[in-house]
């Protein structure tokens, strides 16, 4: 299978020489920590087969957000722990898209851009929620930004899953959502577009913003998601841990160019593109987000502040439905098979005769990683 790594390593060097002057540090670290993953830069370890004495490489990850490879045992344990705050309930799905004119406002202004287009989508789901009208509470909203296309094409938007209904203000009564509906949706495409604008002008007022962007209609789309457990998971299995492209999309690589493969939305085909090896490297890296920035973000019932309410809202709804989610939060972690991670030097059978047991021999330590 072709990888991520094997483009760079194909690509890089003269993206590099041709750019990297003016390229974010984001970006080149991208590069060194794709190129370095799993291999013996960054060390790892020698097993050994304790039968047929085969020996096999164990190489450490890069732990890069934007790697392919990364985040398996990451993902694992972040949803065990998500699934214990997770409320017994129906969920939406909420996705707001940054209209064409606004984006390369955002894509020059990343760390200020991303983080008030996120809080206004979630702040605007609040306080629309809370109106009598639809669902009379505070909802929570877990917000992830993405910023691509499955063709690598820079298109910012904001995924929110969203809680089924609401808490009072109290925090004494739970208040459902209707089965299929939240609130309405082109009265939330303007507040967000509201929001945003004048966070903007209040954080930024530098910032030259096209008078275009705030005269059209914003795209928002509102979905039911499913209701308890599971729908939760499936979201954030989903969303939360996507980079802009995985291995198994890269289907061809050559001297010039790199085929992805690709679904069309209006068909809903796989179909394949063509990419130059330049283009490639200039559309990944700019879905590279700065360092420390955070593209998952908590807002409403799910806000730190409210973990209290949070806490009394689980309650009130594990009431409803006693013998489909435990008693306690942690319950469902305990009870989960892969809640807990194997030792590192726990058995791992042979690759090649298939009866022995890999043993550890030693550490590899790591060498300095070489830049392409």
């Amino acid at each position: 299978m072709i990888e991520l790594a094997d483009v760079f390593r194909r690509f890089a060097g003269d993206y590099l020489a041709a750019h990297g002057a003016s390229m974010l540090p984001s970006h080149q670290r991208a590069i060194t920590d794709i190129l370095a993953c799993r291999t013996e830069a960054l060390g790892g370890h020698l097993w050994r087969c304790d039968q047929c004495s085969a020996e096999r490489f164990s190489y450490h990850s890069c732990k890069s957000r934007s790697c392919p490879k990364c985040h398996a045992d990451q993902t694992e344990r972040w949803l065990q722990a998500r699934r214990a705050e997770m409320l017994p309930g129906r969920y939406f799905h909420v996705t707001v898209t940054v209209p064409e004119e606004l984006r390369d406002v955002l894509r020059a202004n990343q760390r200020d851009g991303y983080a008030l287009l996120m809080k206004a989508a979630a702040d605007a789901i609040v306080e629309l929620a809370r109106d009598p009208r639809h669902v009379g509470g505070t909802v929570g909203v877990l917000a992830v930004l993405h910023t691509w296309t499955q063709q690598l094409v820079f298109h910012p938007h904001v995924h929110c899953l969203v809680t089924g209904g609401g808490v009072s203000d109290d925090g004494r009564q739970w208040h459902p959502a209707r089965n299929a509906f939240l609130v309405p949706v082109r009265a939330l495409a303007k507040l967000v577009r509201g929001k945003l604008r004048a966070s903007l002008a209040a954080r930024r007022p530098d910032l030259v913003l096209p008078a275009a962007a705030w005269a059209k209609p914003w795209v928002v789309h509102c979905t039911p998601w499913g209701d308890g457990e599971q729908a939760v998971l499936d979201y954030l299995a989903r969303y939360v841990f996507r980079v802009a492209i995985t291995n198994t999309r890269i289907v061809g690589l050559d001297d010039q160019a790199v085929t992805i493969r690709h679904k069309h939305r209006a068909s809903n085909r796989w179909r394949t593109s063509r990419i130059p090896g330049h283009e490639f490297m200039r559309r990944f890296l700019q879905h590279v987000l700065p360092k420390g920035l955070h593209k998952v973000r908590y807002f409403g019932l799910w806000h730190h502040a409210r973990r209290e309410q949070a806490a009394q809202a689980r309650l009130l709804l594990q009431l409803d439905r006693p013998a489909t989610w435990p008693a306690t939060p942690g319950a469902a972690v305990a009870a989960s098979p892969t809640a807990s991670h194997a030792h590192p030097d726990a058995l791992r059978t042979c690759p090649r005769c298939h009866e022995g047991h890999l043993v550890r021999i030693r550490r590899l330590s790591p060498q300095k990683a070489c830049g392409p």
